[in-house]
């Protein structure tokens, strides 16, 4: 006889909890699908081992394992089967056949219609009027694997078709774009009135939540539209006939997997480190396999997940929305974010409650966290099991000490990657109007740290070949040494007139921009009181600028 263990991914929401052993009771009740059991693989109870646990005490050694799970990401792809064969290891003669995520089915899509039509009329159907009139967001978890992503936006396109809506447009609350705000800006520059924001869920949830709270936010920005949220999927008939469906698919070997786009088996551009990844289960609290607690979250990054990892990120030269997209989404996934003073510290305020950040500032003549502190709490916390992302400011590799970092990870055998960032070296000069390259003027940039002034014993620079090269010269960290960088240059033969562009704080409302001429900026600098964070352009290129100074 064949048992049946529906597997949830888990959540700290009980009302999710609650949702989710109701579907396993109605499954149950219908008496169709022989005994059932359901479990979790983290963050709530039931975890998996009690489910197949108790089905096995029964007398099932033959299961199908079931992923009640929307899209195809690493859940279902690597952490669900991963943990099932850990329950073989413990289940001598266990054997299971494993269903496939319900995907983007009909059952599903009329479930999503009734709750959209309920928020839209608060009545089980809305009329033909009212759907030609209203926009819907469809937004889904979001995943690192482009599969699942495109999944959601099918899902979109199919809800759409025939169903009398003025649209439908798919969106992300985590690690991927677009984002919800994103999705409703699009809508409403489209002429959209009326929106519902559809949540792609199974469950209530942590997500769900934030979508709800992110569209109230959206709509209290926008009195003119009416946006409303509708209910998730939750138990019903409908997700109890597509469980159904799916264990009888299983028993009958009819298995459809789509491998034809999965990153773990397919090259995809931008993914080429998943091909052939070694999947690991979850660490639930509850199972007593784990060494280490896995440290609450709804949803992941597929990093390692016995040791934790650490992304070094750069979250490019300080506005919030100037870090890039992979940044950004492994911030929303990270357990714990060691964050210097010049990295966007707006996006910390959209961090869980429950991430741990860590304070790295080197603040100028200030309060100052020593790079061997840093280090260690990057390898420290990662080996505690977390996935920890360095958030710097700027690009991690430009002056940022970003390589001591993934050194020193690599020296203790934590996984480590970087996320490039734009750097300030090239992004302040664009913010003040002024392109650091330019056909017929310049043909090559020099970025040159100046914390250390000409003729320090540790300074690594020719000057005297700067001053002879006829480019643009960008000057970081060099507030306390400009009047001296400027008079060394101008003795080895940079002309004085050479025009020169001071620009403070960067891509903040505060930005200003001051010009002078190469003999002059010392002086300027003191007497406007320049300070950091601010970039030094000098060169031929600073007279092209077409935004003007910014005071």
């Amino acid at each position: 006889m064949t048992g049946l263990v529906i597997v949830g991914h888990g959540t700290r929401s009980a009302a999710g909890v609650d949702q989710f052993a109701a579907l396993v009771e109605r499954v149950r009740r219908r008496g169709d699908v022989g005994d059932v059991e359901g479990g979790f693989i983290e963050l709530s109870r039931p975890p998996l081992t009690d489910a197949v646990g108790a089905l096995v005490a029964r007398g099932h050694l033959e299961l199908v394992a079931l992923p009640l799970v929307l899209t195809a990401a690493g859940h279902g792809k690597g952490d669900i089967p991963a943990a099932m064969a850990r329950e073989q290891e413990r289940h001598p003669g266990l054997t299971y056949r494993y269903g496939r995520p319900l995907g983007p089915h009909p059952l599903l899509h009329d479930a999503l219609e009734q709750r959209i039509d309920a928020a839209l009329a608060g009545a089980a159907q809305a009329d033909t009027a009212d759907r030609a009139g209203t926009w819907v967001a469809l937004i889904g978890r979001g995943s690192t694997d482009p599969d699942a992503n495109a999944e959601v936006a099918k899902v979109a396109r199919l809800l759409w078709e025939g169903r009398g809506y003025a649209g439908v447009e798919p969106g992300f609350v985590s690690l991927a774009q677009p984002s919800v705000p994103a999705v409703l800006e699009r809508l409403r520059r489209l002429g959209a009135r009326r929106i519902v924001v559809a949540p792609y869920f199974l469950f209530a949830g942590v997500l769900p939540d934030r979508i709800v709270a992110q569209s109230a936010e959206f709509a209290a920005a926008h009195p003119e539209l009416d946006v409303r949220v509708a209910e998730v999927i939750g138990d019903c008939d409908a997700l109890a006939d597509l469980v159904r469906e799916r264990h009888a698919e299983a028993l009958g070997g009819d298995i459809r997997m789509n491998c034809d786009t999965c990153a773990y088996r397919v090259l995809m551009p931008g993914f080429a480190d998943k091909v052939g990844r070694p999947q690991r289960p979850h660490d639930h609290p509850d199972d007593p396999v784990g060494h280490h607690h896995h440290h609450g979250h709804d949803h992941h990054h597929d990093d390692h997940r016995d040791h934790g990892s650490v992304a070094v990120v750069g979250g490019g030269p300080g506005p919030d929305d100037l870090i890039t997209v992979r940044g950004k989404a492994l911030l929303d996934a990270a357990d714990v974010v060691v964050v210097d003073r010049l990295a966007p510290q707006g996006l910390l305020a959209g961090l869980r409650p429950d991430v741990l950040v860590v304070d790295a500032a080197k603040v100028p003549r200030g309060p100052s966290m020593a790079q061997e502190a840093i280090n260690e709490a990057l390898v420290s916390h990662a080996r505690a099991g977390r996935r920890v992302v360095r958030l710097k400011g700027g690009d991690p590799y430009v002056f940022g000490r970003g390589h001591e970092e993934v050194q020193a990870c690599a020296a203790a055998g934590v996984p480590v990657t970087v996320v490039p960032g734009v750097s300030s070296a090239i992004a302040a000069p664009a913010l003040a109007g002024v392109p650091v390259t330019h056909r017929g003027v310049a043909h090559d940039v020099t970025v040159v740290s100046g914390h250390l002034p000409p003729g320090h014993p540790d300074s690594l620079v020719d000057w005297a070949a700067l001053a002879r090269a006829r480019g643009t010269v960008v000057l970081l960290m060099a507030v306390d040494t400009i009047a001296k960088i400027a008079s060394v240059l101008i003795e080895h033969g940079r002309a004085p007139e050479t025009p020169v562009l001071a620009v403070q704080d960067a891509g903040q409302p505060s930005q200003r921009s001051l010009p002078a001429r190469l003999d002059e900026i010392g002086a300027l600098a003191a007497r406007e009181g320049v300070g950091p964070p601010a970039v030094f352009v000098l060169g031929p290129v600073v007279a092209l600028t077409t935004t003007g100074p910014h005071t």
